[in-house]
């Protein structure tokens, strides 16, 4: 038999097992990541870097809200194929495709908590995710130019 001081630990220790594992099955969202301010098409944008493939993949996901100017940019380490999609991801967003160039490929709009693949379509260096529809309201099309984007 366990006394009620050994039991208490019993519990405590099942109940903080749980709530580890519980935690432990969201994803992390990213925070702490450095940032950089973009222009787009003559427009800022404060982008938070995603430049590890950790980074990337957890991109935007579990997070409830982006400011009207911020956003993330992918750094990938060479210039390769890319698609996007939102699962767990719970803002919609807009992504533009950057060639090595700092021009942007192609525009995607993306629905929150979608499996849908959107794709560059040539290959690109960056992708830069934005609250949905920003570079419709700012008037930034393919062609347009990014300025500040980091180094791989």
């Amino acid at each position: 038999m366990h006394s009620p001081r050994s039991l208490r630990h019993i519990v405590l220790t099942v109940v903080l097992a749980c709530a580890g594992t519980a935690w432990a099955a969201q994803p992390e969202v990213n925070t702490g990541l450095p940032q950089v301010r973009l222009k787009v098409g003559g427009h800022v944008v404060t982008a938070e870097v995603a430049a590890t493939a950790a980074q990337q993949q957890t991109g935007l996901m579990n997070r409830s809200s982006l400011p009207e100017n911020h956003g993330m940019v992918f750094v990938f380490p060479r210039t390769q194929p890319v698609c996007m999609w939102m699962k767990n991801t719970r803002i919609p967003l807009s992504v533009a495709f950057i060639a090595a160039d700092g021009r942007i490929v192609n525009l995607a709009d993306m629905q929150a908590e979608t499996e849908d693949v959107h794709c560059a379509q040539r290959d690109v260096r960056y992708a830069l995710e934005t609250p949905l529809h920003w570079f419709a309201r700012h008037g930034v099309k393919a062609g347009a130019r990014v300025v500040g984007l980091p180094r791989p």
